[in-house]
Order: structure tokens, then sequence, then C-alpha cells
């Protein structure tokens, strides 16, 4: 008798492919994203007169992951 299918296993490697490849997705949106206000702002200055290297904020796919972390 051969040995049976590990379907979680299986499960759980798709899954960790899907969120590697949705990061990197992310991850290529936050660079268009920043060279696109880099262009509108040159000297790195926000509308408010602030620099725009101040605090990280994280955004909204960030939050999403660091939620799904605390549940596991």
């Amino acid at each position: 008798m051969g040995r049976r299918t590990n379907y979680s296993f299986e499960k759980r490697q798709k899954e960790l492919k899907k969120k590697k490849k949705q990061e990197a997705k992310a991850e290529k949106r936050r660079l268009r994203k920043e060279a696109k206000i880099a262009e509108a702002n040159p000297a790195g200055v926000d509308g408010d007169g602030s620099s725009a290297a101040g605090e990280e904020v994280p955004s909204d796919d960030e939050q999403m992951e660091e939620a799904g972390a605390d549940r596991e």
C-alpha cells in the first residue's frame, strides 16, 4: 500500500507560496508609490512642510499581516 497524501502539508505550502507572492506584490506597489511621491516632491518635503523621511506608517497590507500573525 502506498503512502497517503498529506493534504494539510500541501495546503500549507500553497498558502505560504501565495503569501510570499502577495508580499512581493505589496513591496512592488510600495516602491512604485514611493517613487511617485519622490517625483512629485523632489525636495523630499510633504505639503505641510514636514520631512517625508519621518516616521514610517505601516501600509494596510502590513497591518493586516500583523493582525493575522497575532491570531496564529
